[in-house]
């Protein structure tokens, strides 16, 4: 993706116009965007957001944005001026220019929240193609998100109060109605709380405030009308939701389900294949944890790689029994050669297909194919090696296989499916080459424990992090997606807490969560604050 500022059209030019897509980005949390905002990211040419922040969403893995993809804000084209529609149109008119298409990227739901009305009819007024694909309602979420149950109040009334114009309306019915709910900004706070008392409610009224709402910054403070002002001061600019009367009364922190996840506000690193999308980020978002994903592995090409496709022909020839993929990389590497000649999985009809891991199976089902044999409970090389069969003239035509790898020792298992009476093709598919360091505030970030927590799913992952990056802090809670990564941990000096029961990215993930949420209950019951790890610098670790 890159960002960029527009030029007008060319004056005279009868160019082809494009189409404008308004999508409502929810209340912050990507999990809320629905299936034709991301259907309407992965297809258009220019995304123009509403802010930068925005642009966040992005980042999620069911979100596929192409290379050359447009891709800005309205604060960066207006150098952080406020833009009224009419302006906010010609910038979007000068986007679609030449046939493109834009989406135009609005907070919570593009006519309710997202002020994008006036705007829409600004473009309908020019003849410009545009459509709307709703989003799930700031106003309506993010209380929600807070615990508050709207659907019990009398009487609700909504509002997005973004500037002082909205005072200027009469008329309003603010004393009768039971409960009011509003999307704001701090400095508007003041001016809120005077209007609403002005209009006949009671000063010592409950208020509940939500900042960040539906984001692992989320903070819900319950106030009153008259400290209303209090709450804006030091709270950025970023808007806030309001809630007042029925509905704030009837707060209960039972029902506080998305500030109390296992990992709320955990920064959580996550030491990755470069290219790597992995359900693992996935599950460590739904827990609550803000994720920061480091790249510390490159895979590249084989040097060599007439050697990978001699392989694939034999494949194809039926020179083979088994084909023994040791990695999902490898299963990549062989799927791309695949693509390459036109081939699909249907040539594996008649081969006995062997996965390492859960992992790598589950790459091999993706792709249509159903192992065999896997590397067991631990899905490790030795499991494998341990469960593979030995060569049986009397079952086995042909006592060859085909074991694709990474450009890394394998003699273990080479030397029992050898003993085993099976001849073996090595060949390399793919490199793994160390990733180039991370930025220095992620360094210094990792040394000094503002991580919470770090997932190691390889042992790779843990030599190449050390690597480039250094040892992490000794509060930061570290976890293996298995033995043998926890033991490549220890030999680094690194204390193991958290071990997943399966060597899968799912289980890391819930093993984690598992952690924090007894650590949570010791913390409580010893009497102490519950803080995250990284707010224990000063301290030394409990031992569990």
């Amino acid at each position: 993706m890159r960002v960029i500022a527009f030029d007008p059209p060319t004056a005279g030019v009868d160019a082809p116009r494009g189409r404008v897509i308004f999508v409502g980005a929810g209340p912050g949390d990507p999990e809320l965007l629905t299936l034709a905002a991301v259907a309407a990211f992965n297809e258009c040419d220019v995304i123009v957001s509403d802010t930068v922040d925005l642009l966040d969403l992005l980042q999620h893995a069911s979100i596929h944005v192409a290379p050359d993809v447009m891709v800005t804000s309205l604060n960066q084209l207006t150098g952080g001026f406020p833009a009224a529609p009419s302006e906010r149109a010609d910038l979007v008119c000068q986007a679609q220019a030449g046939g493109r298409t834009v989406v135009r990227l609005v907070p919570g739901d593009p006519f309710l929240d997202g002020g994008a009305a006036a705007e829409a009819a600004v473009l309908a007024r020019r003849g410009i193609q545009f459509q709307i694909v709703p989003g799930v309602s700031s106003l309506t979420a993010i209380p929600e998100y807070a615990g508050a149950v709207l659907g019990q109040a009398d009487e609700v009334c909504f509002a997005t109060v973004l500037d002082e114009s909205f005072f200027e309306a009469a008329n309003r019915r603010w004393d009768t109605v039971a409960t009011l709910v509003f999307r704001t900004r701090p400095a508007l706070l003041g001016r809120l709380a005077q209007a609403a008392t002005a209009a006949g409610r009671v000063p010592g009224e409950a208020v509940l405030v939500v900042r960040g709402g539906g984001t692992t910054e989320q903070r819900t403070a319950l106030t009153t009308l008259a400290d209303l002002p209090a709450q804006g001061e030091g709270a950025g600019e970023a808007d806030l939701q309001v809630v007042i009367g029925q509905a704030a009364a009837g707060y209960s922190s039972d029902l506080d389900w998305f500030e109390s996840k296992p990992l709320f506000g955990w920064r959580v690193l996550v030491p990755r294949t470069k290219d790597l999308v992995s359900p693992l980020v996935t599950r460590l978002r739904s827990h609550g944890a803000r994720i920061e994903e480091i790249p510390t592995i490159s895979v590249e090409q084989p040097r060599n790689p007439g050697q990978l496709d001699k392989a694939i022909r034999g494949l194809v020839e039926g020179r083979y029994e088994w084909v023994v993929f040791t990695s999902r990389n490898a299963v990549r590497a062989v799927r791309e050669r695949f693509d390459e000649y036109g081939l699909d999985a249907r040539s594996f009809s008649g081969l006995k297909v062997a996965a390492a891991s859960s992992a790598t199976a589950e790459a091999l089902k993706a792709w249509g194919i159903d192992p065999d044999l896997d590397g067991g409970p631990e899905g490790t090389l030795a499991g494998l090696a341990a469960a593979f069969p030995e060569y049986d003239p009397a079952r086995n035509p042909i006592n060859r296989l085909f074991l694709p790898k990474a450009d890394i020792a394998t003699e273990a298992l080479l030397a029992t499916l050898g003993e085993g009476g099976w001849e073996v093709e090595e060949i390399v598919a793919y490199r793994t080459v160390r990733a180039a360091p991370p930025p220095a505030e992620t360094r210094e970030a990792i040394k000094q424990g503002q991580f919470d927590a770090v997932v190691f799913t390889s042992a790779s992952t843990v030599r190449n992090l050390v690597g480039i990056a250094g040892k992490p802090h000794a509060v930061t809670v570290v976890a293996a997606i298995g033995p043998a990564t926890a033991n490549t941990c220890e030999a680094h000096g690194l204390r193991i807490d958290v071990v997943a029961n399966a060597p899968t990215g799912l289980a890391l993930a819930d093993a984690l969560a598992e952690y924090a949420e007894s650590r949570r209950a010791a913390l409580l019951a010893a009497g102490e604050p519950v803080t995250r790890p990284s707010q224990r610098r000063g301290r030394r670790r409990q031992v569990r």
